[in-house]
Order: C-alpha cells, then sequence, then structure tokens
C-alpha cells in the first residue's frame, strides 16, 4: 500500500473512475460500477484506497453554466515583493472571492483564480489583491470562455 502523499499506482480502472468523479462526483456507486463494469465492491474498495493514499482528497461541486454566465472569472498574477510571499500566500484565502491560490515559477511569483459579479465588483477585488501588503503589482487576465473544465 501507498503512504499518504506518495506516488501511488494507479491502473486504468482507477483513472477511468477518477474521469467519471471528475465529470460527476455525485454518480451512485451502482452506476460507476455499471461504468467501470466491475461489481460495486470493488468500487467502494477503490474509493476507499484513492482516498486513504490521498489520491482523492475530496468531492466537490462545479457551478453550473446558468451561474457561471452570471459571473466575471479571472486568473491575477502577483509578483511579490522579496521574502514577502509566504504572508500574501497566507492572506489570499482570507477574500472570499478567491477560489484558487497557485505558487509559480517565472517573473510572477502567485497566480489566484477569482470571481466577481460584474467588471466594477472585480476592479475594486483587483485592487484589494493590489493593496496587500507584499504585492509589488499584479497582471490580470479576464477568462473570456472556458473551453475545457475537468
Amino acid at each position: 500500500m501507498t503512504r499518504k502523499g506518495s506516488a501511488a499506482e494507479l491502473d486504468a480502472i482507477d483513472r477511468k473512475l477518477m474521469a467519471a468523479l471528475r465529470e460527476n462526483s455525485r454518480l451512485p456507486v451502482s452506476q460507476l460500477a455499471t461504468m467501470l463494469d466491475i461489481p460495486r465492491a470493488q468500487v467502494y474498495a477503490r474509493l476507499e484506497r484513492l482516498e486513504s493514499e490521498g489520491v482523492i482528497d475530496g468531492y466537490t461541486v462545479r457551478l453550473g453554466q446558468a451561474y457561471s454566465k452570471t459571473r466575471l472569472r479571472a486568473h491575477v498574477m502577483i509578483k511579490t515583493l522579496p521574502r514577502l510571499c509566504q504572508e500574501v500566500e497566507m492572506k489570499l484565502p482570507d477574500i472570499p472571492e478567491v477560489s484558487a491560490v497557485y505558487a509559480i515559477s517565472g517573473e510572477y511569483d502567485i497566480i489566484v483564480m477569482v470571481e466577481a459579479a460584474d467588471s466594477i465588483e472585480m476592479n475594486e477585488l483587483i485592487n484589494r489583491i493590489g493593496l496587500l501588503e507584499g504585492v509589488e503589482r499584479t497582471t490580470t487576465s479576464i477568462i473570456l470562455a472556458a473551453k475545457l473544465e475537468r
């Protein structure tokens, strides 16, 4: 058995199971078993193993198009002042409109995914991020259309 945090050995059925859950994490085990052509007990066992090995960390909600159409989303790249990256990373989760924070390499130090109701709210949000202590500058890319999300 693989320890949590180490690389897990995944077979084709594990990969198909995870792909199905990415599409709809609420699929019943009976339907997963039918899709994968394996017994329900094996689906339960695989899910338990994938969870205990840290491959699956949780199940989430993907917002529907009807709601998403009413939201403006963006990537905000953040350049931090020297030695203040960690402090900025710790403040970003406190902003409710931030849905993800990624440490990156290159000219910028962090990318955050943000969401707002409209361009006025987005502008205020970007200003709030830019005013965090330790932020040197930001560059924002508005997401026009999602071509693939898993």
